[in-house]
């Protein structure tokens, strides 16, 4: 587990600056996806504000867009070379290296968790872990973003494709909402950008808002 998270990051490293191009410049090109990111930060917002977890945040383009939002932002990611752009994008942010599997939070420390395509990495064996760690470090009532390859059909199969920095995986929703609900989450909203609209492979894109609900008194 630990040495294939280290050598998708050490993948993500070799390539850190022409990524950080790369994804920064998608971002800044997708309205839909920045759409639902100020969703998510209105949400955050509307319940009283608070610290935000940017899950696998390579180098810091959507944490600084939520830091912009006037959101505090904590990154966390495994590629050290990622976390100094990072650092150099979002200057007011609070950056550490740490694994999805383990994330170096306290418990219900967070007011918001955003993954933005830090999922696809994760074998399907493991994302049941990787989504709890989000939900662990989440506050009742606060709200989880997640952004991933997906397919139209919410019941789809997980599909390998190859990334070009490292192998990947392509989600249904149900295969990423069941493990959700299971630790304790309820879907918001779900936005699925058609797979027509990617030119490249033809994949559907996925953000599914869920909340988590606050303990029984």
């Amino acid at each position: 587990m630990i040495e294939h998270a280290q050598s998708v990051a050490g993948a993500y490293d070799e390539i850190s600056e022409l990524y950080a191009d790369h994804a920064g410049s998608a971002f800044a090109a997708d309205p839909l996806h920045r759409a639902v990111v100020d969703v998510f930060a209105d949400l955050v917002d509307s319940t009283g504000g608070g610290t935000v977890l940017d899950a696998g945040c390579g180098p810091g383009h959507i944490s600084a867009h939520l830091a912009r939002r006037g959101l505090a932002v904590v990154g966390v990611d495994l590629a050290r070379a990622a976390l100094g752009l990072a650092r150099g994008a979002c200057p007011s942010g609070g950056f550490v290296v740490g694994r999805l599997e383990k994330l170096p939070l306290v418990s219900g420390s967070v007011a918001g968790v955003l993954s933005s395509y830090s999922i696809i990495h994760t074998p399907p064996e493991r994302l049941p872990g990787v989504l709890a760690q989000m939900v662990r470090v989440l506050a009742g009532g606060g709200h989880l973003l997640v952004s991933f390859q997906s397919d139209e059909d919410p019941a789809g199969p997980v599909e390998v494709f190859d990334h070009q920095v490292a192998t990947a995986y392509r989600y249904g929703i149900d295969q990423v909402l069941e493990p959700l609900r299971e630790a304790g989450m309820v879907e918001v909203a779900r936005s699925v950008v058609a797979g027509r609209e990617d030119a490249r492979r033809g994949f559907a894109q996925a953000h599914l808002l869920c909340r988590k609900e606050q303990p029984s008194t």
